[in-house]
């Protein structure tokens, strides 16, 4: 698919925030626009369904949705509550209408923006100790914002392949 723009990283936006909260902020919105490009118009079974024992569209887009949320608490300095958890668990469960599915992402991706410009406004911030999970792992909160671009292109990538699965599987 061919954009109109260049991606949101050569568009010069959000240069009054320091370059690694800019750079989640980025991906983010990358994210937004290659799953609204590739994956809007599919049909509520196309994105419910796991071609050849793929992920299904769905479970990548809720796990975008939620683990945003989880990753975004731990650099907030807290644990994870319980119905993060229960959330954690029922990601894979293939169910959903295809307004759930993308308003579900969508609310995420605009609270998640909100949350890393307060989290990650001042270059101090980010240096600052985190522990991650049950056994509480090591990290910093720009570890944190850093793995959430990677972690959240890395599953917008994997619904972009499924995507081109299930178009193919059309003819």
């Amino acid at each position: 698919m061919q954009k109109s723009q260049p991606e949101p990283w050569l568009r010069g936006t959000h240069l009054e925030i320091p370059a690694v909260p800019r750079a989640v902020l980025h991906a983010i919105e990358l994210a937004r626009g290659d799953i609204t490009n590739w994956c809007a118009g599919l049909s509520e079974q196309e994105l419910l369904a796991n071609p050849s024992g793929l992920p299904s569209i769905a479970f990548q887009l809720r796990h975008i949705a939620r683990s945003l949320d989880r990753l975004l608490t731990y650099a907030e300095g807290r644990q994870l509550n319980e119905q993060q958890l229960q959330d954690l668990r029922s990601e894979g469960i293939p169910q959903g209408s295809h307004a759930e599915i993308f308003n579900e992402l969508s609310a995420a991706l605009e609270n998640s923006a909100a949350r890393i410009l307060k989290l990650g406004g001042k270059p101090e911030t980010l240096n600052q100790p985190r522990t991650v999970g049950r056994q509480n792992l090591p990290t910093t909160v720009a570890a944190l914002l850093v793995h959430i671009a990677d972690h959240t292109q890395r599953h917008v990538g994997q619904a972009i392949t499924t995507t081109k699965v299930l178009v193919a599987l059309r003819r």
